[in-house]
């Protein structure tokens, strides 16, 4: 009789199969940790004695530079302080233009609200004709009835001055960085720390070198939005064909002429997509940075939500959102003008709309000289909804707050509490093991040693508390945002109706300043955990659905034509080959949606909180650099190890299906 001898061996493949290995090891691991913890009580908590004062070090290092480091004839806080006065210069014209003013030699009134109010709407006709310019001239009349229009000229005059030191220094950033192999390496280290790092770590050590104000807000700004222009330029440079490249190089261009006439227009459109996003993230910051003393409408809707007067705070926040979305679109147009457009060959009709706008500027500042009404907007006939709002507000909390705080409390106290308790009871030995086989599984030992250095550092400085707790609410969020963004995302990859309106939702979410969305969640939960995750869950799932969307509609026909033919229903094939084909970019959707949730909850820290955050945000009114900047850093570096892991996960996942790593 002849037995049958490969189906024991076959059973026994499948048990141990690498994914049931990856599980029983991950086990053993957690296991052995969580043994050793309850042997020596320091691998549960680290011993506070044994922490390295890097932040008492850092603040002390920067206390120095600003005070004590002596050149002979000057200090370095001359430096820093004349490199803000010069600073100041563009600004102060830039205000002088938009809301200050003039009495030098003679009086010279801001631009009038009805001037500026025209010249929105020819920028958006000339770039997009009509429909824009009327939708740009509503939105800046918000402004303008509601009695904020200085705010707001406050805030754009910060906008408008940071915004070209943005992008030229990134732009130059970008093109040393395609000439420089080198320079590219370390430059992309430098820019993966400044993206991953939130907003307000970057005040801290401007306050202590130029103090506060208008200046120091704007060198945050330009800080922080410049490495998005030098990326961009980088992917638009590199992309420029090779052909169009050689072409040139024959014709004799120099390296200069080839940069300049030939890359850089080739480049145009990506270079545009970079400054629109210079631009948001600039308008951004200039909210974030009234933390610091910036003027504007930041300030205003900071003093409001501090204060919970949700009405005002309201009109602040839609008045942000008008702008924003004004910048954004009339930017968003300029990147997609088609090229080649037919130009008129005489000097007027090339230059109509900016004739128009001279004409109106001359007769608008005229007519303000005797009527003070179309210089500033009368006070009297400004409209407001804040008290409205407030009313509302107050009907909402005394009819249904009693059935929505039930409800709070019990998701708070069954679940959240019992996931934090987890969180924080968790030995630190267990979390840097489990980390570690997962670096090293993914990505090799380079992977493993980066991600324990970086962990460990968060745990030898002291941090590890509020880090858990960041990941505490992070996860959480993360989870439900990554359900609802998946699930939208595979609706609309199979419905173009469910698409448009879904993707329409999704840009005007990301139009929003990260402030915006304090509002309704403090209107309706107050302040708690469960604010925090309900604030960063319609700030951060965006990218999944996005991702999702655009993993599932790149998949080939063929592929689909062939899984139908095969028999599978809409299900199967759903399961068994969509999604894992487009899971990659699906996880590369939960990654972005991780790292807009750590930025997330340094603005949630305002409501309150305990974590990285809160530390952030503690530190900026006594200028406690190291801390300020270190927890800052913390949180940079849960999201760059998060961010190695998911491409690591990703590019071997599309190994494994034979699929190229672009």
């Amino acid at each position: 009789m002849v037995t049958d001898t490969q189906n024991p061996p076959i059973e026994e493949n499948r048990f141990f199969s690498p994914q049931v290995r990856f599980v029983l090891t991950t086990v053993a691991i957690i296991l052995v940790a969580v043994w050793l913890s309850r042997q020596f009580n320091e691998l549960i908590r680290w011993p506070q004695e044994w922490v390295i004062p890097v932040k008492d070090w850092v603040t002390a290092y920067f206390y120095w530079l600003s005070h004590d480091l002596d050149f002979g004839l000057f200090k370095f806080r001359d430096i820093t302080r004349g490199f803000s006065w010069l600073l100041s210069w563009p600004l102060y014209w830039s205000e002088v233009f938009l809301y200050r003013g003039w009495s030098g030699l003679g009086t010279l009134l801001p631009i009038p609200w009805p001037a500026a109010l025209i010249g929105v709407g020819l920028i958006g006709h000339c770039i997009a004709g009509w429909r824009l310019s009327l939708f740009c001239m509503a939105c800046t009349l918000y402004l303008v009835v509601f009695g904020l229009w200085e705010d707001a000229m406050r805030t754009f005059s910060l906008v408008a001055v940071a915004v070209p030191f943005s992008a030229s220094i990134g732009l130059m950033l970008g093109v040393a960085s395609t000439r420089n192999a080198k320079a590219e390496s370390v430059l992309k280290v430098i820019f993966d720390f400044m993206q991953a790092t939130p907003h307000m770590a970057y005040l801290g050590p401007i306050v202590i070198f130029f103090g506060f104000g208008q200046v120091p807000a704007m060198m945050a700004m330009v800080i922080f939005s410049m490495p998005i222009m030098a990326r961009c330029t980088i992917l638009g440079l590199r992309t420029v064909p090779a052909s169009v490249i050689e072409a040139a190089t024959m014709s004799g261009c120099t390296q200069r002429q080839l940069l300049w006439k030939v890359q850089i227009p080739a480049a145009q459109n990506t270079l545009m997509v970079g400054l629109n996003q210079v631009i948001m993230q600039t308008l951004a910051m200039a909210v974030i940075a009234s933390l610091v003393g910036a003027s504007g409408l930041g300030q205003k809707l900071l003093f409001s939500l501090q204060q919970l007067r949700i009405g005002t705070a309201t009109e602040q926040g839609i008045a942000i959102v008008f702008l924003a979305i004004v910048l954004d679109r009339i930017s968003q147009a300029a990147a997609n003008r088609p090229p080649g457009r037919r130009v008129p060959h005489l000097f007027w009709q090339r230059h109509i709309h900016v004739i128009l706008f001279a004409i109106a500027f001359v007769v608008f500042v005229a007519l303000a000289q005797v009527s003070p009404a179309l210089s500033v907007f009368p006070k009297s006939l400004t409209l407001t909804f804040g008290p409205g709002i407030d009313e509302g507000v107050k009907w909402f909390s005394l009819h249904f707050y009693p059935y929505v705080k039930p409800v709070r409390d019990w998701v708070t106290v069954a679940i959240l509490l019992n996931v934090r308790l987890f969180y924080l009871v968790l030995p630190w030995i267990v979390t840097l093991s489990v980390l570690g086989y997962l670096s090293w599984r993914l990505g090799g030992w380079r992977l493993f040693v980066m991600n324990l250095a970086l962990s460990s550092f968060v745990l030898l400085s002291g941090f590890w508390k509020p880090a858990m707790m960041t990941l505490y609410i992070v996860n959480i969020a993360v989870i439900i945002s990554a359900c609802i963004g998946i699930s939208v995302g595979i609706w609309s990859a199979h419905n173009p109706r469910v698409a448009k309106i879904a993707l329409t939702i999704c840009d005007t979410l990301q139009t929003f300043p990260s402030f915006i969305y304090l509002i309704p969640v403090v209107m309706i939960f107050k302040v708690g955990d469960l604010s925090n995750i309900v604030a960063i869950l319609a700030f951060a799932t965006v990218p999944s659905i996005r991702y999702t969307y655009l993993g599932l509609s790149n998949i080939a026909p063929n592929t689909l034509d062939a899984a139908t033919v095969s028999g599978c229903t809409r299900w199967q094939k759903l399961r068994k080959v969509e999604l894992p084909i487009a899971m990659p970019e699906i996880m590369l959707g939960v990654n972005q949606t991780v790292l807009m949730s750590l930025f997330m909850t340094t603005i949630t820290a305002l409501i309150g909180s305990r974590d990285l955050g809160q530390e952030i945000l503690k530190a900026l009114p006594g200028a406690d650099t190291g801390r300020g900047l270190l927890a800052g850093l913390s949180i940079a570096f849960i999201g760059i190890i998060t961010d190695r892991l998911i491409h690591a996960w990703a590019k071997k996942r599309k190994a494994s299906m034979g699929m190229s790593d672009d």
